[in-house]
């Protein structure tokens, strides 16, 4: 991916408590019907997964590592700040007087967020070999490519029909 990739910073916002989940959704919609793809990259909500003991019974459960808190890769713009500001739940960017600031390297690393930006050879609609994996030695057609996850969506022949995989880029090659 090009110039708008690098651009890209983790911002973290403030949400009311309990609507974590629900700001990530609202956001994921409003990327998907103003096409900000590009420019707001993820929406993330860490959790982490526990034991719980409840009236003797072991439980798995997923707690929020930072309740309230909603953390989103994006370049950092007019319409990307009024679109993340302006939804519903969200109370402001994390940062001086409301001003949005970008996490660090420092402060990502406890997080499990990588920012090193892998560059690729294929783009969408490209097709490419797979490489590594299960799906070694399959051809595919990139359908989708999600730079949170590190991974593309191919769409690949399976029992005579198309059939969308997600594999992680370094298993993946161009073809030609």
């Amino acid at each position: 991916m090009a110039d708008t990739e690098k651009e890209a910073s983790w911002y973290v916002v403030h949400t009311y408590s309990g609507y974590e989940n629900k700001v990530k959704a609202n956001i994921c919609k409003t990327i998907e019907n103003r096409h900000l793809e590009d420019q707001i990259i993820e929406v993330r909500v860490p959790v982490q997964d526990l034991v719980e003991l409840r009236n003797g019974t072991r439980k798995n459960v997923q707690k929020k590592l930072f309740p309230g808190y909603v953390l989103i890769n994006m370049i950092m713009n007019d319409e990307t700040w009024y679109v993340v500001r302006n939804t519903r739940g969200v109370t402001g960017f994390v940062g001086p007087g409301s001003k949005p600031v970008p996490l660090t390297e420092e402060e990502m690393k406890p997080l499990g967020i990588k920012s090193d930006n892998v560059v690729v050879s294929f783009k969408e609609g490209d097709t490419v070999a797979v490489v590594a994996g299960v799906w070694k030695d399959t051809v595919g057609t990139v359908q989708r490519m999600d730079f949170g996850k590190q991974a593309a969506t191919i769409t690949v022949e399976m029992f005579g029909r198309e059939t969308p995989v997600e594999i992680s880029f370094d298993e993946i090659s161009k073809l030609g």
